[in-house]
């Protein structure tokens, strides 16, 4: 652990502060920090920023709800920049968007961008508003709900046999299987990956809460 008297601020008293969402990494704003706000984010675990524009502090969230909890506050190498990383309450942008970071300059066609569940999301959206002629998961959309809970009710079996065997490749072969068509329910039903890690989030605050109180 550094000190904050270890940290560089430049001629105007600021540091820059790369703010990141804890849960999924994905870079949200960049904003600047002085002594002052950095000290008020530390201790009540709020992002707080100084605004160069108005030159004022500013409290992420104070005005639209969109409060950011800070999980970790990290310095570069040079201990002149910082990495904020935090859960956020909504949106990071003042337009309304997850991320400041949403304008493309420029994408190489040919790369290999791996994979994430937030990719397998948007291609399953795209399957869903954007149909395509012998794509399973748009034929799974044409069928309906029923047809994608028949589907995930058939997988959860599937899952359960391979695990009774012991067989654990293909277990994990079909456990793939149930995650692809629970997020094929997941479209289906307006629910994103946020929710659920929201869900997930709010339940370990509260399984921390009862551990605590259980050792008092």
């Amino acid at each position: 652990m550094i000190d904050i008297n270890e940290l560089r601020f430049d001629s105007a008293g600021l540091i820059p502060a790369v703010v990141a969402d804890a849960r999924t990494g994905r870079v949200l704003m960049l904003a600047y920090m002085n002594r002052e706000s950095l000290g008020i984010t530390l201790e009540k675990k709020l992002a707080c920023f100084y605004s160069r524009s108005r030159r004022e502090l500013w409290l992420k969230g104070e005005t639209s709800g969109n409060f950011q909890h800070v999980v970790s506050v990290t310095a570069d190498c040079d201990r002149d920049a910082l990495l904020v990383k935090v859960i956020p309450d909504g949106p990071a942008c003042h337009l309304g968007t997850v991320s400041c970071f949403e304008y493309p300059l420029y994408a190489d066609p040919d790369a290999e961008a791996g994979f994430s569940y937030e990719g397998l999301m948007a291609l399953i959206a795209g399957r869903r508003d954007d149909p395509k002629e012998g794509s399973y998961t748009t034929y799974l959309f044409e069928k309906g709900l029923d047809k994608i809970l028949k589907k995930v009710g058939e997988e959860s079996t599937e899952v359960i046999i391979a695990a009774k065997a012991e067989d654990k490749k293909e277990t994990v072969y079909e456990i793939a299987d149930l995650a692809y068509h629970v997020m094929v329910l997941m479209t289906e039903a307006g629910i994103t990956l946020d929710d659920i890690r929201a869900e997930l989030a709010s339940r370990h605050v509260i399984d921390k809460k009862v551990k605590q109180e259980k050792m008092t």
